[in-house]
């Protein structure tokens, strides 16, 4: 689990929307880009080329 306020300052590299904790992973929060960064060992992983597009895109 990350902690609330490394959560409440951490964004979407790509689009800067903010992100929410969900099932290991952070995901983004604009519907438009959605995409979901693992959470590894307790360390978010914010690179763009380790996200998972959401389903459907």
């Amino acid at each position: 689990m990350i902690d609330k306020e490394l959560l409440e300052i951490l964004v979407c590299p790509k689009c800067k929307a903010p992100v929410k904790e969900e099932n290991e992973k952070l995901i983004c929060q604009n519907p438009t880009c959605g995409l979901r960064y693992p959470i590894r060992d307790g360390i978010p992983v914010m690179l763009i080329d380790e996200a998972e597009s959401p389903q459907g895109k």
